[in-house]
């Protein structure tokens, strides 16, 4: 297994590309290894292990969680894994299968804290509340559990959106659609969000990408800046290019990022919407001033875009009135799914409504 996969991390690594994620049956031979780890590989194999498993409700993450889960309740010894390490690997894991697994560790004196701490910062619970609620009656960790919920601690333990975020130009001048970001034409690669990412805009512009990395040679992020941004169909993909080129890595995801700026003097809706969902920053503003390579100072809580000497470039108004609040819960979906959690849990508690998020504004 190791062999064949270092041999696939090499072709990809030739394209300029990361390794694919593992799938369900690598998961299973890697697993086989690790309960039995050749001389020197221990790092390499648990390296795989915790950062190269696609998370979810994908057939792999069904493996692993499957094995951490055997690991952390004492039924499977392993050298490399202890129980309360094997509990925070599943917590890493964002839900889906990890979810009833780190419940019952919740009722372990080894792995109970370390449950309790991964159930706090995990957002995709759903029906499962109502299970960790009842467990709140009478144990400890699954009462903090609750508690954590209801003080939104996964909210508040990630940074706010800074004051003041320095990034380099990347302006694609005239309108750009979703074809232009993720050509019908390369429609087939569109999973793989890296191999995808190498087609945008190759049809709109001459060496977009070699431009791009020259451009991060600067050493801030790079920020999409386009007049019009965005229109015609409604693709993910589009937006899963461009985060991949400009975004972070998402920890624990293997080939996915979020994060970025899109600034457009209009971004269209559908396309606005969909960078909201991915934690990147959207904002409508007068780009005309702004050209490939000037490094530009944005302050979203004044509305204001500096050039690098400190003068005024435009001025814009952060929309919605939430944005601040979904870029640090690394998106609209995850603080719309992580607000439901908290008010759940405050009404659970008997507790008034949180103050801690910011408001919707209402309509005019």
């Amino acid at each position: 297994m190791l062999e064949s996969y270092r041999q696939h991390v090499a072709e990809r690594e030739a394209e300029g590309l990361p390794p694919l994620p593992l799938n369900a049956e690598q998961v299973a031979q890697l697993i086989e290894l690790i309960k039995n780890p050749p001389a020197g590989e221990e790092e390499f194999l648990m390296e795989l292990l915790v950062h190269r498993v696609p998370p979810g409700v994908d057939q792999a993450a069904y493996v692993k969680a499957a094995f951490l889960a055997d690991v952390a309740k004492g039924n499977t010894s392993v050298d490399l894994i202890d129980p309360v390490r094997a509990t925070e690997i599943l917590g890493t894991m964002l839900g889906g299968y990890n979810i009833q697994p780190l419940i019952d560790l919740l009722d372990n004196d080894t792995t109970a804290d370390a449950a309790a701490q991964a159930l706090s910062h995990t957002l995709l619970i759903y029906d499962a509340f109502h299970d960790v609620a009842d467990k709140a009656k009478d144990n400890e960790a699954a009462a903090k559990v609750v508690k954590s919920w209801a003080d939104a601690e996964w909210f508040t333990s990630k940074p706010p959106l800074a004051e003041e975020i320095t990034v380099t130009v990347f302006k694609v001048p005239g309108e750009t659609n979703t074809d232009d970001l993720s050509p019908a034409t390369e429609a087939w690669s569109r999973p793989d969000i890296p191999l995808h990412a190498k087609s945008m805009l190759v049809n709109k512009m001459d060496d977009p990408l070699g431009t791009i990395e020259k451009l991060k040679e600067k050493g801030h992020p790079i920020a999409y800046v386009g007049d019009v941004v965005g229109t015609g169909s409604s693709r993910k993909s589009a937006i899963n290019s461009v985060l991949w080129h400009m975004g972070e890595d998402i920890p624990y995801v293997p080939n996915k990022r979020e994060g970025g700026v899109i600034l457009g003097g209009k971004i269209a809706p559908i396309f606005f919407n969909t960078a909201e969902d991915s934690g990147a920053l959207p904002i409508e503003c007068d780009v005309s001033a702004m050209e490939t390579g000037d490094v530009i100072r944005i302050r979203p809580y004044d509305g204001l875009i500096l050039n690098e000497a400190g003068e005024e470039i435009c001025k814009f108004c952060l929309s919605p009135a939430t944005m601040a609040d979904e870029v640090r819960a690394n998106g609209r979906i995850p603080l719309i799914i992580g607000r439901g959690l908290t008010d759940r849990a405050r009404e659970f508690l008997d507790m008034g409504p949180s103050d801690i998020f910011l408001k919707p504004q209402t309509g005019v």
